[in-house]
């Protein structure tokens, strides 16, 4: 290679390193439901378009590890679908600034034969029909079981119901995501408890064959909310990119987009926007908030 060559190459790999360097990297921990959908990224991408010297870098584990991981100064800034954990870190002072950006609904999914009878019937029946079935040896029921936004209203169900499944032979823990989740359901022909939005991205895709037996209503409403890691408490947090990107996805042009997200692919929103319902959210917030 000749020298001129060289210092071509050379020039070319110090002046991407110097981009690079450049870049403000925003670090989000986020619930896997709303990243597995692709509704993250596309937010994302929009954001970039208008800050071209911010990356922003997700981090999708469940609501518990997320706000773990905020509590630990890891990150600048969390998205959450879990009010009864938000609230012990907001009163503790490591969140700051949030915002309900979205609202969707869990769903009880199972096989189409539905061998515990469920359909229909309100969330806590349900989960007693689940139960029982399962202690007849007829069904499997496939929890996170990994301290989600998910998995704990899958607890605070059964605790409606009186009954706890932990132990049980029937009663699985994937301690996975909610994509994996529902691939494991799939797979054994059980019951578990998922936000809408992955099982229509997944079902979709014709990755599972489960279908929605139990959805809708006040008891099954999953709220989505975006928070601030406090910069008072932890230093060399982009707290400044962080309160923008909060700001875009709460905005009208983001409010939009996830209004708009899953329409053309899955034939409705996965989402729905919160913006002209924030008052009625923030009372089903505290609401679930109390456990």
């Amino acid at each position: 290679m000749s020298a001129v060559l060289v210092l071509i190459v050379l020039g070319i790999v110090l002046g991407y390193s110097f981009i690079v360097r450049e870049k403000t990297v925003l670090r989000v921990s986020t619930t896997t439901s709303l990243y597995a959908t692709g509704l993250l990224d596309a937010l994302a991408g929009r954001f970039e378009e208008s800050h071209p010297g911010v990356v922003v870098q997700f981090i999708p584990v469940g609501s518990g590890e997320a706000l773990r991981r905020a509590a630990g100064g890891d990150v600048d800034m969390v998205f959450v679908h879990a009010p009864s954990l938000e609230k012990k870190y907001i009163e503790s002072g490591v969140l700051v600034g949030g915002k309900i950006i979205a609202y969707n609904y869990f769903v009880i999914v199972g096989p189409a034969s539905d061998p515990a009878r469920i359909r229909g019937l309100s969330p806590v029946d349900a989960f007693k029909r689940i139960f029982y079935a399962g202690e007849s040896g007829k069904v499997v029921f496939v929890s996170r079981g990994d301290n989600s936004g998910t998995h704990v209203k899958e607890l605070s169900l059964w605790r409606a119901a009186g009954l706890d499944p932990r132990g049980r032979s029937w009663y699985i823990e994937s301690g996975t995501g909610m994509s994996d989740t529902l691939l494991i359901a799939g797979e054994k022909g059980a019951y578990t408890l998922s936000d809408i939005g992955t099982f229509l991205k997944l079902r979709a895709e014709g990755r599972i064959e489960l279908v929605v037996l139990v959805g809708g209503g006040r008891e099954l409403i999953n709220i989505y909310s975006v928070y601030l890691v406090n910069p008072e408490k932890f230093k060399g947090l982009n707290s400044r990119v962080a309160e923008d990107f909060l700001e875009f996805v709460s905005s009208e042009e983001g409010q939009s987009l996830i209004a708009e997200y899953g329409v053309k692919d899955y034939g409705q929103p996965l989402f729905y926007p919160a913006a002209g319902k924030e008052e009625w959210l923030r009372g089903v917030w505290e609401r679930l908030s109390r456990g």
